[in-house]
């Protein structure tokens, strides 16, 4: 008998939750939001220059598409994106700033709220250069103590 009651009971659990998703894949039909791609790669750059760039979207669902929120992975990331509704067959931008006086590889998410049923992930990488040493300057090692020149022994 507890055999026969446990096994209701998992078909039971079994069902509502195939009857939870089948809900939300209704319920996730409305606003869609196509990027031309999520991944921005700035490649090699220079140290404080441009670190603006814009990713483009379309929504191509039946509702307008609702912005919420966006937000970078850190206070080095800054995106800026659209306050007004995005209607069905309309493209709109997202603004993202990186801080360029931040040296070496970088990877960072935004992350875009919206009503199209799961928060967007947006990623830019690259790498920073150094800014260029001054000419006649000392060498340095990695505790950033000068070197001292063995051709002037």
């Amino acid at each position: 008998m507890k055999k026969l009651q446990l096994i209701l009971f998992y078909a039971f659990i079994s069902f509502s939750l195939i009857a939870q998703n089948e809900v939300k894949t209704v319920s996730s039909d409305g606003a869609k939001m196509t990027f031309e791609s999520t991944v921005m790669d700035y490649g090699t750059i220079k140290h404080k220059t441009n670190g603006d760039r814009t990713f483009k979207f379309i929504n191509d669902g039946t509702q307008p598409l609702l912005i919420s929120n966006c937000r970078g992975s850190c206070g080095c990331t800054v995106p800026k994106c659209p306050t007004e509704p995005i209607m069905p067959g309309e493209s709109g931008t997202i603004d993202v700033s990186y801080d360029t006086k931040r040296i070496g590889k970088f990877t960072k998410t935004i992350t875009v709220n919206n009503n199209t049923g799961s928060p967007t992930m947006l990623t830019i990488k690259g790498e920073v250069l150094g800014p260029k040493p001054l000419p006649n300057a000392p060498e340095k090692d990695n505790s950033g103590m000068p070197v001292e020149n063995p051709k002037k022994r």
